[in-house]
C-alpha cells in the first residue's frame, strides 16, 4: 500500500503503461483519476477498479486542450480537495515516416505531437501544482523517452518533445522543490504497447528479429507494468529525496 490515501492523477491513464499505471497505483491505495479522451476505455479501467473495491475515477480530459484540464483540476478539487501524485504518462507517436523535419513534416503534424506531448504536460502540471502546495508537497512524474537521450532518425518532432520533458522536469525540480514537490522523469523504451507497433513494428525497415538478438541487452521487449512500478516508486514516500532524475528504463538499449 505505497499510496495509501493519496490523490494520484495519471494522463493517458486507460491505455498502454498508463493503463499498467492506474491498476498498479489503486491496487497500492492511491485513489487514481485517469485522465483519458478514450471514453469507452476509461469507463472500462474506472469501472474494472471499482468492482475490486478500489478507488478510481475516469474524467474525460483533452490534455492538448487547456480548458478542457482547467475543467478536470476543478473536479478533482471539488472531490478530493488535493493532488498528491501528477503522472504525465499520455503521450502520441504518429509514425509512417511523416516525422522528418526536412522531408515530409508539415507545420500541423509538428503541432499535433507537441500541443498532446509537451503543452499537454504543461497543462497539467501548470494546474496540478496549486492543488499539490495545498496537500504540502506532492510527486510530478514526467515521461521522455529513449528518443530523448539518443539522437532517433525519422521521428523529429517526437524527440523534440522528449527532449524539452528531460530539461523541462530539472528546471520543475529546482523551482518547486522548495515546496516538497518532487519531479522526475521516466525515460522508457521498447516498452510493448501500441506506442511501439507505430513507432517499430509497423515500419518495413525495422528487423524486430535483429533488435531482438542484437540491439537490446535483454534480449526482449519490455513490459507496461515494468514501466508503471518505476512510476509506482517515484510517486511513493520510498523516492522522497529523489529530485530531478532522470530514471532510462529501457532494458541497456541506450548505452548498448
Amino acid at each position: 500500500m505505497l499510496l495509501k490515501d493519496k490523490i494520484a492523477i495519471i494522463t493517458g491513464g486507460a491505455g498502454g503503461i498508463g493503463l499498467s499505471a492506474s491498476r498498479i497505483f489503486a491496487e497500492n491505495g492511491a485513489t487514481v483519476v485517469i485522465f483519458d479522451v478514450v471514453d469507452a476505455a476509461g469507463e472500462a479501467i474506472e469501472k474494472e477498479l471499482t468492482e475490486k473495491g478500489l478507488k478510481a475515477k475516469f474524467l474525460h480530459t483533452d490534455i492538448s486542450d487547456e480548458e478542457n484540464v482547467i475543467a478536470s483540476m476543478k473536479t478533482v478539487e471539488e472531490l478530493y480537495g488535493k493532488v498528491d501524485v501528477l503522472y504525465n504518462n499520455a503521450s502520441v507517436f504518429l509514425g509512417g515516416g511523416r516525422d522528418n523535419v526536412m522531408d515530409q513534416l508539415d507545420s500541423k503534424f509538428w503541432d499535433k505531437i507537441l500541443h498532446i506531448n509537451l503543452y499537454g504536460l504543461y497543462h497539467c502540471t501548470k494546474h496540478a501544482i496549486p492543488l499539490m502546495k495545498k496537500a504540502g508537497g506532492g510527486s510530478i512524474i514526467n515521461t521522455s523517452s529513449s528518443a530523448g537521450q539518443i539522437g532517433i532518425p525519422e521521428c523529429d518532432a517526437y524527440t523534440a518533445t522528449k527532449g524539452a520533458t528531460t530539461s523541462l522536469t530539472r528546471s520543475l525540480a529546482v523551482e518547486y522543490g522548495p515546496y516538497n514537490i518532487r519531479t522526475n522523469c521516466i525515460a522508457p523504451a521498447a516498452i510493448a504497447t501500441e506506442m511501439v507497433k507505430e513507432s517499430n513494428l509497423n515500419d518495413p525497415k525495422f528487423d524486430e528479429q535483429k533488435f531482438l538478438t542484437q540491439g537490446t541487452p535483454l534480449r526482449r521487449w519490455g513490459k507496461p507494468e515494468e514501466i508503471a512500478n518505476v512510476a509506482l516508486f517515484l510517486a511513493s514516500d520510498l523516492a522522497t529525496y529523489l529530485n530531478g532524475t532522470v530514471i532510462v528504463a529501457d532494458g541497456g538499449i541506450t548505452v548498448a
